[in-house]
């Protein structure tokens, strides 16, 4: 989940606008896009979503988190900000409850349609069948082997399944976004380009006519995503992934374009920033191969990529992104790890 904010850049980027949009208003960003704002109830604290302008109506890109707050700032935009025009379709760019949150709400209310890619909407569904479900005993397995107390094993149990009360119910139909596919919005044509790692298929929108790249996760200008390893699937790679994924999207995408973000503001620079992020994780990975001259759990190596200090709040994520940068590393020959009485320990290959 989104949240968790890693390392932050210094790097100075080109942000054009002076002032965000106030909850409840829109600003126009580019012809045809409007930039909305919403707050979240976490350490990141506002998440950005998108109208854009579609004939005889409107396709909203995100969808904030399911509180009355959210719903009483989108209220005041369908009366004041859509010209009498109707939402057409919602699209998401990936499952995360601050971006899929109220996914449900809004296409019940408009009756419109929900546009996802399928990875996403089946990962979705599943999490939320988790809801009423006894903690299962891999996910306990999987955290103490990482290191973690009984205090916090006990805590795990407890809120195991609450990702269902975070999402709206979800229509039982979507339209699949597949990477390469155009969609038309209005009278434009947007390129569906996917990345992996932060979310199994997170779908972003490309439009070179107007030079806009609607980016959700999978570009941010001043935190990297949170890129986890989980219970399901322990021995997964999903920093190589996202490391193929950000070399993927600089392959397609130009150095000048208009970078729309769910986090953060508005900006230009994005090889740049790809270059970095890819470049923040090696440096993360040369880091623990440092620490790995002895055996170590997952939970020693957090000083390796993380610098603040990790609470019981932050816990599951920092473990989730520690195991991914030592999974990568498996993944490279540079790591090996073996089982000791119920704990993994890390350590260099020879």
């Amino acid at each position: 989940m989104d949240g968790f904010e890693g390392k932050t850049e210094r790097v100075r980027y080109d942000y054009p606008f002076a002032e965000p949009p106030v909850p409840g208003t829109v600003m126009e960003v580019a012809p045809g896009v409007k930039w909305v704002r919403m707050p979240l109830p976490f350490s990141l604290k506002w998440i950005n979503l998108w109208l854009l302008e579609d004939g005889d109506g409107w396709t909203v890109v995100d969808t904030g988190i399911p509180n009355s707050e959210t719903k009483a700032h989108w209220r005041t935009i369908f009366e004041n900000e859509l010209g009498g025009k109707p939402v057409k379709r919602v699209i998401v760019t990936h499952m995360h409850p601050d971006h899929i949150g109220l996914a449900g709400w809004m296409t019940k209310k408009w009756q419109c349609d929900l546009w996802i890619s399928r990875l996403e909407y089946i990962s979705c569904r599943m999490l939320v069948a988790d809801t009423g479900r006894e903690a299962p005993e891999a996910g306990v397995k999987f955290y103490r082997a990482a290191g973690w107390e009984q205090e916090d094993l006990d805590r795990y149990v407890d809120r195991f399944g609450g990702f269902g009360k975070a999402v709206s119910q979800l229509p039982d139909a979507f339209h699949r976004l597949s990477d390469g596919a155009e969609i038309s919005i209005g009278a434009r044509a947007w390129r569906i380009v996917t990345g992996c790692g932060h979310s199994p298929e997170h779908a972003c929108l490309w439009q070179p006519d107007i030079n806009v790249f609607i980016s959700g996760d999978q570009i941010l200008p001043r935190i990297s995503s949170n890129v986890s390893v989980f219970p399901t699937e322990p021995t997964a790679d999903p920093l190589a992934d996202w490391i193929n994924s950000c070399r993927k999207l600089k392959g397609i995408i130009p150095e000048g374009v208009l970078v729309l973000p769910a986090h953060n503001e508005p900006f230009y620079g994005a090889h740049k920033r790809l270059d970095l992020l890819v470049e923040g994780h090696e440096t993360g990975m040369s880091r623990l191969l440092s620490r790995l001259g002895e055996p170590a759990r997952a939970i020693d190596l957090f000083g390796a990529l993380f610098a603040r200090a990790i609470d019981r709040d932050t816990l599951g994520m920092a473990t989730g992104e520690t195991i991914a940068h030592l999974n990568c590393l498996i993944g490279r020959g540079q790591v090996v790890s073996e089982q000791v009485g119920g704990t993994t320990l890390y350590r260099r290959a020879a």
